[in-house]
């Protein structure tokens, strides 16, 4: 009798033990940068406002959809903002805490949800560069990097599979929409 129990208790516990496995927190760190860069034809000290002015987000960040608490004005060191986003299909609510602001040049955000750190997204800006080599104050080249780390060997496998790709796109979409936005003849 308890033979013909084997096969399928011996599956239960592969089973089991493959699911801790991929949820189980990875004993490594698997991160991931996202990197996107553009020209836009504005002032450092312009692009950098708009950026870091959460209102503004989903105006030109597909994963965006809003945004919560001090939205208005460029934030500062310190201070922080709820975004509720959908990246990959996988909608949630973020909450943003600034960890680096250096008006026009730098920018870096950390991000919480659920109480556990997600991410960190920095703004690089500097002046364009002529052919003849010298900074041209109406401008800017803007850097956007995302870097996130693995929680899991689950989260790692699906990152690898589809989440990197997808989120590669709607980061160069965002770049992409913002360089049009800034640069269009009605601009903010």
């Amino acid at each position: 009798m308890l033979r013909r129990y084997r096969k399928p208790i011996r599956g239960l516990i592969f089973a089991a033990i493959t699911v801790a496995a991929l949820l189980v927190p990875l004993p490594w760190a698997d991160r991931t940068h996202i990197h996107d860069e553009v020209m836009i034809a504005r002032p450092p000290a312009q692009v950098f406002d708009y950026v870091t002015t959460p209102e503004n987000w989903p105006k030109w960040h597909p994963a965006s959809l809003k945004v919560a608490g001090a939205t208005d004005h460029p934030l500062r060191h310190g201070e922080r903002v709820t975004e509720t986003f959908i990246i990959a299909e996988r909608g949630g609510v973020v909450v943003w805490t600034v960890i680096e602001s250096q008006r026009p040049r730098t920018w870096s955000i950390d991000g919480m949800v659920n109480g556990r750190r997600v991410g960190t997204i920095t703004y690089r800006l500097t002046p364009a560069m002529t052919p003849s080599l010298t900074p041209s104050a109406e401008s800017t080249r803007f850097e956007r990097e995302f870097r996130y780390r693995s929680p899991t060997l689950l989260f790692a496998l699906i990152n690898r599979l589809t989440l990197r790709q997808d989120i590669q796109a709607e980061s160069t979409e965002a770049v992409r929409r913002l360089k049009a936005l800034l640069e269009a003849p009605q601009a903010p």
